[in-house]
């Protein structure tokens, strides 16, 4: 089957927020700080008000009415303390988007600048434990004696693992167009939530939500930067307001670089202990990370720790620092993906410490039940991908030793890590109908690039027997039936469960059925659900340069009922291919000096392409969940990130010999 919106995006008639039209619209442009910390001495927006064109400057003057101040990052121009460099501080409205981004140079602010702090570090004496992790789970936990455990192991790893700070980087731009009438707000923005928007924009406009829709039928990617509104929403709402006329902004890639969100910076220390049999006595995870002075984001960097291996003694810890940045979000597989880089790391050391093949090692720590709450796992089928992956892979003709193979000048080696990610759903509504000759579904689900439409036109054709060319779907708009966000893998399963029970109720009723999936997701318990897979990598080294090289890359993976092979396929080998960039290349640099990020474009900030692996595959087990949901499956859109980078550091330390424990592996790190 193919996307069932193909069609319109070959041809152009897909419209991205961006594209919409309406008569009458002026343009925005951010205007953003240049210090990092301090306050907003003055602003004079004359010079820029006295350009031909230039319809209105917006600041902390004249500060816009807003429903809610709780979000900082949502209240524009409230205040004029500056708690990061590139924090919005005016915004110029005008009749071209050119003259907008030139009136933005001619505003004239000048500020009292203080000393700022923007530095990660594991001694930093304004570490505190935050009250929870994303999305909500304990900050710390700890079963069984951790100390005694690795006190009394017969061999231990204590190790270190840092992860830099990463930006999403979708295709398509932050970028709305806001429109007011009658009172009410039509805000068409690159959403993965348009539900969850416009109760966010209802409440920080102070507006019933009834009174806002939000529109949002195509998005060019998002990786979790557009999971939540952000600031360039509010700003085109406030401006439009302002104006009396519609207004579109475009965030331009270096500002997606400060106002979009990021993966925050991690420092993991791993201590691991096994006796000599390889059996794990203890697993300590303790993590650092950063978030803003005006937020609070917390990731669950060590929560996937808690499932993954059977342990008579477990910690994991979160310190969080508030640094004078911007404020960290949403990147595909928050946690997990930082989280499992180190546990993952930390387990091949284990091995080649015990003299244990790692594959080996993963399967006789294999739990029963989910370690940290006891749970049964509804299904988990790790080994399955363990023992499958090193079959398709040629496991078997693996160098016993690191540094041993060389292939003309580049070293050659192999590495294994465990992926997993959590299996959840969210309460969604859905309808369905019957309409000249065929049906309707409607839900207010988002297509985020990875074909949510047409899996949806897979579910409800085969719920309602029938064709999927008799079926549409209607998604990516407030005004549709309230859905779940596109995030946290939890889309397919969401959205799903109320279309697969919206038409069953159509089925029933006759030409019409609605669903409400609340009260079924409440009663989702009793069960561990996870996803599992298992990444697998070859590296090739040069002896000279330090060059490095993927030429293979292989996921083996258990995520319930595929619903549609491409599109699965599409998913692994995407996060997969985002993986490979997170180990080797991605890392956005601060440069303490001025409180800033460096490396703020596409020309500087590397992200890896088609070109940077020969070859990449992506396969799945068959694997029948009744525990999950109507569909049997589970979400596949970022357990493919989850183990890659592991996989990758383990593969060049089998090359070399050299164990590298900061990302990005680049050349330096390996011949310095």
């Amino acid at each position: 089957m193919n996307r069932v919106e193909a069609y319109d995006k070959v041809t152009g008639r897909a419209k991205y927020a961006y594209e919409y039209g309406v008569g009458e619209v002026a343009y925005a442009h951010l205007v953003q700080s240049t210090i990092a910390r301090g306050r907003i001495r003055s602003i004079d927006p004359g010079q820029a008000l006295a350009m031909p064109g230039v319809i209105a400057v917006l600041s902390s003057d004249d500060p816009p009415e807003l429903g809610s101040l709780d979000d900082a990052e949502l209240a524009l121009l409230q205040s004029r303390a500056i708690a990061y460099r590139g924090q919005i501080v005016a915004v110029v409205v005008a009749e071209t988007p050119e003259i907008a981004r030139a009136a933005e140079r001619a505003v004239r602010v000048e500020y009292d600048a203080e000393p700022h702090d923007v530095l990660l570090r594991p001694d930093h004496p304004g570490l505190y434990p935050p009250e929870k992790v994303n999305p909500g789970l304990p900050t710390d936990t700890e079963r069984g004696d951790v100390a005694g455990g690795l006190a009394d192991a017969a061999v231990t790893v204590d190790a270190t693992y840092t992860t830099p700070t990463q930006h999403n980087n979708p295709m398509e731009p932050h970028a709305a167009l806001a429109v007011w009438a009658d009172g009410g707000l039509t805000l068409y923005d690159s959403s993965q939530g348009v539900s969850a928007e416009r109760a966010t924009a209802a409440k920080v406009l102070g507006l019933p939500p009834e009174r806002v829709r939000v529109i949002s039928r195509h998005v060019g990617g998002g990786f979790g930067s557009k999971g939540t509104i952000r600031p360039h929403a509010v700003a085109a709402a406030l401006a439009a307001r302002a104006t009396g006329r519609p207004v579109k902004i475009a965030v331009t890639r270096q500002q997606m670089f400060e106002v979009t969100g990021y993966r925050t910076p991690t420092i993991q220390r791993l201590r691991l202990g096994a006796d000599a049999d390889g059996r794990l006595t203890a697993i300590a995870h303790d993590v650092v990370e950063q978030t803003s002075t005006i937020v609070e984001f917390a990731e669950q960097t060590a929560t996937p720790t808690r499932v993954m291996y059977a342990t008579p003694a477990l910690r994991t810890t979160h310190r969080l620092l508030r640094l004078d940045l911007p404020t960290p979000s949403w990147m595909r597989a928050p946690g997990e993906c930082p989280g499992m880089y180190a546990l993952e790391s930390a387990m091949d050391e284990l091995a080649v410490a015990a003299g244990i093949d790692p594959i080996e090692l993963r399967v006789m720590n294999e739990p029963l039940t989910e370690p940290e709450s006891g749970l049964p796992f509804s299904s988990r089928n790790l080994v399955a991908c363990l023992r499958e992956g090193a079959r398709r892979f040629g496991w078997e003709r693996r160098d016993p030793e690191p540094g041993i193979r060389l292939d003309g000048r580049w070293l050659v080696g192999t590495g294994v890590a465990s992926s997993t990610y959590p299996a959840r759903r969210m309460a969604s509504r859905a309808t369905a109908t019957a309409e000249d000759g065929g049906f309707i579904v409607r839900i207010a689900a988002a297509d985020i690039g990875t074909g949510a439409r047409t899996a949806l036109t897979r579910i409800a054709a085969q719920t309602l027997g029938t064709s999927t060319e008799r079926v549409r779907v209607e998604i990516g708009d407030s005004a549709l039936p309230q859905a779940s966000l596109a995030g946290g893998s939890m889309g397919t399963a969401s959205w799903g469960s109320a279309v697969v029970k919206a038409c069953e109720a159509m089925l029933k009723n006759g030409a019409v059925g609605s669903a409400d999936t609340t009260e079924d997701v409440e009663a989702d318990s009793g069960f561990a659900r996870h996803a599992f897979g298992a990444q697998f990598a070859e590296v090739r080294v040069d002896i000279d340069t330090g060059e490095l090289r993927v030429p293979r890359l292989l996921g083996v993976f258990a995520a319930g009922r595929i619903i549609d092979d491409s599109l699965a396929r599409s998913q692994f080998i995407g996060g997969m291919t985002m993986g490979m960039g997170m180990a080797l290349m991605e890392e956005t640099v601060v440069d303490e000096e001025f409180g800033d990020f460096l490396n703020h474009d596409l020309a500087q900030y590397h992200v890896a392409a088609c070109a940077d692996v020969l070859d990449i595959d992506a396969v799945w087990i068959e694997e029948e969940d009744p525990y999950l949901n109507p569909m049997g499956s589970k979400g596949i859109g970022e357990i493919g990130i989850v183990g890659t980078a592991a996989a990758i550091a383990n593969a060049v330390y089998h090359a070399t010999g050299r164990r590298i424990r900061d990302l990005p592996i680049t050349p330096d790190k390996l011949v310095s």
